[in-house]
């Protein structure tokens, strides 16, 4: 064997030999954070316009127009009875509740704490949602007993030549 492939290629005291090599690219904490801060200021950036449309969107919910729906008609449905519906879209569930000969009350029917199905309960005249016996006052919406903190959405309803519509939602501050 030669000297020559056995030698190492640097000296052997030297223990920073790869330092300050030619074209090696370099990035110390100032470099890092540099970096850093750039790609979070692209990312906040690029994310504006979607701020602007979702903050569009939210400001126009209380001056939103529906389109009338037709619920049921009044002789189809008698005092104490309910009947599910889908209000604003097909894919919002809803319910109508007649109270009394002249008094309606309809409600988005998804529970305002984890979104399970509200149901009505005619015998005891209660607002269920069973998932974790939570009870909301058909009157106003309003959370009674369980964990739900918030009221279910009302959905303004209209009797109109023996029928009932529903004609808008009531949105409530979180």
């Amino acid at each position: 064997m030669s000297d020559k492939n056995n030698k190492i290629p640097f000296n052997e005291d030297n223990y920073t030999h790869n330092i300050n090599r030619n074209n090696e690219r370099k990035l110390d904490r100032r470099g890092f954070m540099k970096t850093l801060v750039g790609a979070a200021g692209v990312f906040a950036i690029s994310s504006l316009p979607w701020g602007a449309i979702a903050a569009k969107e939210l400001t126009g919910l209380s001056d939103k127009k529906y389109p009338k729906h037709k619920i049921t008609d009044v002789n189809s449905i008698g005092i104490g009875e309910a009947v599910d519906f889908a209000f604003p879209s097909e894919h919002d569930s809803a319910i109508l509740i007649r109270l009394s000969e002249n008094k309606y009350v309809a409600y988005q029917n998804a529970c305002t704490h984890l979104r399970c199905p509200v149901f009505w309960e005619k015998a005891s005249g209660e607002m269920l949602c069973p998932c974790h016996h939570g009870k909301f006052d058909v009157k106003t919406g309003e959370p009674i007993a369980g964990p739900p903190r918030r009221p279910l959405p009302e959905i303004h309803v209209k009797v109109e030549n023996g029928a009932v519509y529903a004609v808008g939602v009531k949105r409530y501050e979180a």
